[in-house]
C-alpha cells in the first residue's frame, strides 16, 4: 500500500537523522578511522541496539520489514531519543506511542524538575497523570507528612491519600478531597486503558481502600483544578491554602501544583 510504503520511507529517513547527530563519544564508542558522513555508522548503531547491521541498513533504506516493540525500544535507547522522538518513531513503525512500564518513573525533563525547588518555601510538586510525584520541594515533604517514604517507587498522591493514615490528619476534609482526587484519577485513566501505570494503581486502591470499592463505581470524573484547601501544618496547625494548577506545555498530563498559604 502507498501509505505504509511512505511510512517506512519516513521511518528510515527519522532513523538516519537521529543516527547522524550523534558521535562515538555521545555514546562510548572509540573513534577509528575517518568518517565520510556523520554521526554513527549503521554498523556501529546496531551494535548498540543489539541487533544485526544488515538488518538494521533495510530497516533505514525503508524495505518491507516490521520491528517489533522490543527492537524499537532498543532502537529508541541506543538513540538517545526523547519522549516525543520515541513516540515517533513507533507510530512510523505501525505501533501506538509507548508508555513507561509500570515500574518505570514517567520521564521528566531537568528544567521542569528544578521549578518546585525554586518555589521554596511554598510547597510545590511536578504529579504524573496517574498522580505520581515527579519532583518536589523540601516543603511539600514537611506538609505532606509520609507522603514520600522509602519505598523505592514514586511517592503518589491518590495511594497516601486513601492508603496512608497520616493524610487524615493533614487533609481537614478528607472525604471531598478524596472523593474530588478519585473523580479525577477516573478521568485521566479512561485516557489509558490498559496502561499499567493506572491498572496497577486502581487494583492497589481497591484492594486497600473500602471507600475506593465503594465510589469507584459510580463513575464521577473531574477534570483538574485550582482551588483551596484545609491542611494541617506541622508547625502551623489547621491552615488554609490557595493552590494552583500549571499543566507542562510539552507534557500537558504532567502538572505543576503550588500552594500559597493565606496569611
Amino acid at each position: 500500500m502507498p501509505e505504509q510504503s511512505d511510512r517506512r520511507r519516513q521511518l528510515g529517513a527519522f532513523l538516519r537523522t537521529r543516527r547522524e547527530r550523534l558521535t562515538p563519544d555521545d555514546v562510548g564508542l572509540p573513534r577509528t578511522g575517518r568518517r565520510r558522513t556523520p554521526g554513527l555508522r549503521r554498523e556501529e548503531l546496531a551494535l548498540l541496539a543489539g541487533m544485526s547491521a544488515t538488518w538494521y541498513t533495510y530497516l533505514e533504506q525503508g524495505r518491507d520489514i516490521r520491528a517489533s516493540e522490543q527492537v524499537l525500544n532498543a532502537l529508541a535507547q541506543a538513540l538517545r531519543l526523547d519522549g516525543h522522538e520515541r513516540d515517533h518513531l513507533f507510530r512510523l513503525a505501525g505501533h501506538g506511542p509507548t508508555t513507561p512500564g509500570p515500574d518505570e518513573p514517567e520521564p521528566l525533563t531537568p528544567e521542569a524538575a528544578a521549578v518546585p525547588h525554586l518555589l521554596q518555601p511554598n510547597p510545590a510538586y511536578v504529579i504524573a497523570g496517574n498522580y505520581d510525584v515527579l519532583s518536589h520541594n523540601q516543603a511539600t515533604e514537611d506538609l505532606f507528612e509520609r507522603l514520600v517514604t522509602v519505598s523505592g517507587r514514586p511517592p503518589n498522591f491518590v495511594r497516601w491519600t486513601f492508603l496512608e493514615p497520616a493524610a487524615r490528619a493533614v487533609l481537614l476534609d478528607w472525604e471531598p478531597e478524596a472523593r474530588g482526587l478519585l473523580a479525577r484519577l477516573r478521568t485521566l485513566s479512561s485516557r489509558h486503558p490498559g496502561d499499567p501505570r493506572y491498572t496497577r494503581l486502581v487494583e492497589e486502591l481497591h484492594d486497600g481502600s473500602p471507600h475506593v470499592r465503594s465510589w469507584w463505581p459510580r463513575y464521577d470524573v473531574q477534570p483538574r483544578h485550582s482551588g483551596r484547601k484545609r491542611l494541617r501544618h506541622p508547625r502551623n496547625g489547621p491552615t488554609e491554602y490557595a493552590y494552583t494548577a500549571f499543566h507542562l506545555a510539552e507534557q500537558p498530563e504532567q502538572t505543576l501544583v503550588v500552594y500559597t498559604a493565606d496569611g
